[in-house]
């Protein structure tokens, strides 16, 4: 498994310039609104140094990365959770993503029209996140007028749920996303069910010109005051650089960045960051055919994360061989690991570790 990211944003705030770059899709950035009606949606490799090393060390036939899909999604505008500009299409294609990097607009250009008529990012970040919480309020507003008619009737899990909704609905009637409200509601399978758009989790990211590549703009410090307080990130983004990267090779690729004195893509961030807020970590699976990352949650335990790889694993589950990451690279090979005693034996309700090096053993 990978994750599905959603881009959000007003319209003209380089949504799309910057999706073209991860997916070298061809997605429009068109200089009107609504010139991405029906999601773009690309898959495209999340860069993991490790997942290189390893290959470097075994040599294998192929290589496989894990993925990230992004989701272009077309731009929001005032109005939306009402409909305006085909809102409630759009807002159904964000309830599809396991969290959303909310574009917000960093850059001066007289030649690309902004839907407000000014460059302001805490406006625009506003407009964005009430027209998200109006929807939401709409949906929980449902469900409480749904489970007040089974309160009446005498069903015994009503009180409760009405309690948790009520919640709800308070924390939005604030205008506060339901994403900071506490980790015991947000993981409440009440809650879950409705698939709310604020308890997503979200990035911010700072869409700049090349000469702010640091984010020192007075435009950035206002979306890292607003993370700030939400406990949230911010990714610095130019959108037009990372274009321009996307053509292209590897090694020029590397070169450029080099020369720009810059460690990792803007892109390259996003992808760890989307990672980060998720708590999704990688394993590694290593052989002469194939090197490959995979994808789970933090936590997850040996013989669920053998179904990832394949239903069989899970269900003919004996034993994992796990090997850290740096131990593998230290000494170079499995074979070596081994001599060492470093290859561990592992039941089903070991806890994965980012980075583990692992071959599972199972029962056909």
């Amino acid at each position: 498994m990978g994750f599905k990211c959603g881009i959000i944003g007003l319209p003209n705030i380089g949504k799309s310039t910057i999706f073209n770059a991860m997916t070298s899709a061809c997605a429009k950035a068109s200089n009107y609104p609504f010139c991405t009606i029906d999601p773009n949606i690309g898959v495209v490799a999340l860069r993991d140094k490790r997942l290189f090393k390893i290959a470097d060390l075994v040599k294998p036939e192929r290589v496989i990365p894990t993925t990230v899909e992004f989701v272009d999604i077309a731009g929001l505008v005032k109005g939306a959770s009402k409909g305006e500009g085909l809102g409630n299409q759009f807002l159904g294609h964000i309830r599809a993503v396991d969290a959303l990097a909310h574009i917000v607009r960093c850059f001066d250009d007289p030649d690309v029209v902004h839907v407000s008529g000014s460059l302001n990012p805490g406006r625009d970040i506003e407009i964005i996140n009430t027209e998200l919480i109006l929807a939401d309020l709409q949906s929980v507003e449902r469900r409480i007028e749904k489970i007040a008619k089974l309160a009446k009737v005498g069903n015994k899990s009503a009180p409760d749920a009405l309690d948790l909704y009520n919640a709800v609905a308070e924390e939005l009637n604030t205008g506060r996303p339901v994403r900071l409200m506490s980790k015991e509601v947000l993981e409440d399978k009440l809650l879950k069910e409705l698939n709310l758009l604020t308890a997503k989790p979200v990035l911010y990211v700072a869409n700049v010109n090349e000469s702010d590549l640091d984010g020192e703009s007075d435009y950035v410090k206002v979306i890292k005051e607003i993370a700030k307080n939400e406990g949230g990130e911010v990714v610095v983004i130019c959108g037009k650089l990372e274009a321009e990267i996307a053509e292209l090779s590897e090694g020029e690729r590397s070169r450029f960045l080099e020369d720009l004195g810059i460690k990792e893509s803007g892109l390259d961030k996003l992808a760890r960051a989307g990672y980060e807020i998720l708590r999704l970590i990688t394993f590694f699976t290593a052989g002469k055919k194939d090197v490959r990352a995979w994808t789970v949650f933090e936590g997850t335990k040996a013989m669920q994360a053998s179904g990832v790889i394949h239903s069989d694993f899970e269900r003919g589950f004996i034993k994992a061989e796990v090997i850290s990451y740096d131990d593998y690279v230290a000494l170079g090979s499995e074979g070596r690991c081994k001599e060492r005693g470093l290859v561990r034996l592992e039941g089903k309700d070991y806890v994965v570790t980012d980075g583990d090096i692992i071959h599972f053993k199972f029962n056909v």
